[in-house]
């Protein structure tokens, strides 16, 4: 009895919330982040409940306890409010939508059960930059800094070449296949813009790396809710 007791997992954690779907009608099944066992699944009965429901937003941040039989089988979530975050922004769609696209990013990039302080953190970090006046410059360092968790550290500066229009110095990608004007502030990051223009140049830029580098290898698609961020800004 106690070597079958032995099979059974059972430990508690805090996390962001990364999806949920109905898993049947009193029911959900919610995929978390977690500080200290990684992405995680889980079912959460009475997730559908209006209580739950509440605070079960994509982006809040939950405290939980995990049970499973095995580690091959999905387990059973137990959770409470420890921070409703992505309340905070419901007034504001555009980092509401910055919230949703960070949040798919995490969900669709890592793997399952790899424990990763760091990206945990990251995360953290996304609502701390979200109140800063320049936030849509670090936010798109904040996809970059994942990126390069991840494995895939991303260096405009190896990837451009200097060359000066009209007395000002830009930069130029060097593939041969099309040249691209790389922003100033992807090279030099001491330089700090809000030229709209410029920043949703600097997202395409990245979103072109993301698909060719990252998603397309592994047979992704380009998150809609990333695209729905950027037109949010338009």
């Amino acid at each position: 009895m106690f070597a079958e007791y032995k099979k059974y997992m059972i430990w508690d954690d805090t996390g962001f919330l990364l999806s949920k779907n109905k898993y049947n009608e009193n029911s959900l099944i919610a995929e978390v982040f977690t500080k200290n066992h990684g992405k995680v699944s889980g079912i959460i009965f009475g997730g559908t409940s209006h209580k739950l429901k509440n605070y079960l937003q994509i982006g809040n941040k939950i405290h939980l306890n995990f049970n499973s039989k095995s580690e091959n089988r999905i387990g059973y979530f137990k959770v409470e409010i420890q921070e409703a975050l992505s309340p905070y922004f419901f007034d504001d769609q555009q980092k509401l939508s910055c919230i949703t696209s960070a949040i798919h990013l995490v969900k669709i990039l890592t793997a399952e059960s790899q424990k990763n302080h760091f990206i945990y953190h990251l995360i953290e970090n996304l609502y701390i930059l979200l109140k800063n006046e320049n936030w849509i410059q670090n936010y798109i360092f904040w996809e970059l800094e994942l990126f390069k968790l991840l494995g895939y550290d991303l260096e405009f500066k190896n990837l451009v070449e200097k060359k000066v229009v009209d007395n000002e110095l830009q930069y130029i990608s060097k593939s041969s296949i099309e040249k691209k004007i790389v922003p100033n502030f992807l090279i030099d990051k001491k330089l700090n813009t809000r030229d709209l223009k410029i920043l949703l140049n600097g997202l395409k830029l990245v979103g072109d790396y993301l698909d060719k580098t990252i998603l397309k290898p592994n047979n992704l698609t380009h998150p809609i809710s990333r695209q729905h961020f950027i037109n949010s800004l338009k």
